[in-house]
């Protein structure tokens, strides 16, 4: 696996799934799913979704101790992380009700192209629901930090970053950055 691709799935993946890690695979970060290594939106938007991905309420409620987060603030990550997870859980239900069809379309002998957009198109709303739960759950639980929480995180989002870069030149090493 590549490293933005892998960028791209621990975005879209790895917080979800420390909600239900059974069934938070991303439906479509398979082979085939249109991003490539060389994508230049997947270039800009992975260490943006990374930085973001820090601050879910999940991720920041399993490093409590290294935060010093009081027991007020546990209390509000908590709601906001359980608040999050009925959301999406409902939201990637029905995008996987919806590749599920698609998948059958897909398979006939003579494929609809339209079912096959509409259900391409519902399954994809569906999905940017669940992802848009994680961000806005993110952008809630970061403002339950003080600064200076904060700001242990922002080291964290740098050291990530600075790793990912290093790995990035090593794994391709005749490309400038």
């Amino acid at each position: 696996m590549t490293c933005k691709i892998a960028l791209v799935a621990l975005a879209l993946a790895a917080p979800l799934a420390a909600q239900q890690s059974d069934s938070m695979h991303h439906p479509m970060m398979g082979a085939g799913h249109g991003m490539t290594m060389d994508d230049p939106m997947m270039e800009r938007m992975g260490p943006s979704l990374m930085r973001m991905m820090l601050y879910t309420p999940q991720h920041l409620l399993a490093r409590k101790d290294a935060l010093g987060l009081t027991p007020d603030q546990v209390g509000r990550l908590t709601a906001l992380r359980d608040g999050a997870k009925a959301t999406r859980d409902a939201a990637m239900a029905e995008a996987e009700t919806h590749l599920k069809e698609l998948e059958q379309v897909a398979n006939a002998a003579k494929a609809d192209t339209a079912a096959l957009k509409t259900h391409f198109q519902a399954a994809h709303t569906a999905m940017g629901k669940a992802h848009w739960t994680m961000l806005a759950s993110s952008a809630q639980a970061r403002a339950v930090l003080t600064d200076a929480q904060r700001a242990k995180v922002q080291i964290w989002a740098d050291s990530m970053q600075a790793w990912t870069e290093q790995h990035r030149r090593m794994m391709n090493p005749g490309k400038s950055p």
